[in-house]
């Protein structure tokens, strides 16, 4: 599943993502031990170890490993920690969360993708990532707060469901914006109540928030 070739592959990408000097060595040693292809299509897979985002089922995509390690330095993830995934796509991200330690709640609309990911996570023995068909605009209220919140998919606004069901002092990492204008990476701190603060980490690229669950 995991052979020389990719191995070597995997390290070269680490190396790279290394020497922008952008990302947390920890969320890197975890990637370093991700085989990325096991999430993607096997038509893809001699090209796993590109830094490109690549289709995955249901029109959507498995995001490119810089975005993924941008993406999870934001979210300051500590081990033991409590975080809801919104989109669990291939299920890479949610693969990425575990390892650093997170107790990972993630949620998928698509049926098909779901089911994907909850067999490639079982083949990698991440057995304790616990998955959910939902609308994930809605988030998982029954397992709030949340101490880490990060969405995978660019929202119009930020929705006041997740912004609830993150506990005071947890970080909530989110894309907002139009899918053909500009979006930006958010991070935001809940304080006290409904105080948050929100720290604007840059422009970035995701496929749409879409709420509805989809056979």
């Amino acid at each position: 599943m995991d052979g020389f070739k990719h191995r070597g592959q995997r390290r070269q990408l680490i190396k790279l993502l290394r020497e922008s000097g952008q990302f947390d060595e920890k969320v890197l040693e975890v990637m370093a031990n991700v085989p990325r292809h096991v999430f993607m299509n096997s038509s893809f897979a001699e090209y796993a170890y590109q830094d490109k985002p690549w289709p995955i089922a249901c029109e959507q995509t498995i995001s490119q490993p810089s975005t993924v390690a941008r993406q999870t330095t934001a979210l300051r993830l500590l081990p033991r920690q409590k975080v809801l995934e919104i989109g669990t796509g291939s299920g890479y991200q949610a693969a990425v969360l575990s390892l650093l330690g997170g107790r990972v709640f993630s949620v998928e609309r698509h049926e098909p993708l779901w089911k994907q990911a909850k067999l490639t996570l079982k083949r990698l023995r991440l057995n304790h990532v616990r998955c959910f068909l939902r609308d994930g605009q809605a988030g998982l209220p029954e397992f709030a707060p949340f101490q880490r919140i990060l969405v995978t998919a660019a929202a119009p606004e930020v929705p006041n469901s997740l912004l609830e069901q993150l506990e005071v002092g947890g970080l909530l990492v989110i894309p907002v914006g139009p899918a053909d204008a500009e979006q930006r990476l958010l991070r935001i701190e809940r304080l006290a109540g409904a105080d948050y603060q929100t720290e604007d980490l840059g422009s970035c690229a995701f496929v749409p928030f879409l709420p509805g669950l989809v056979d």
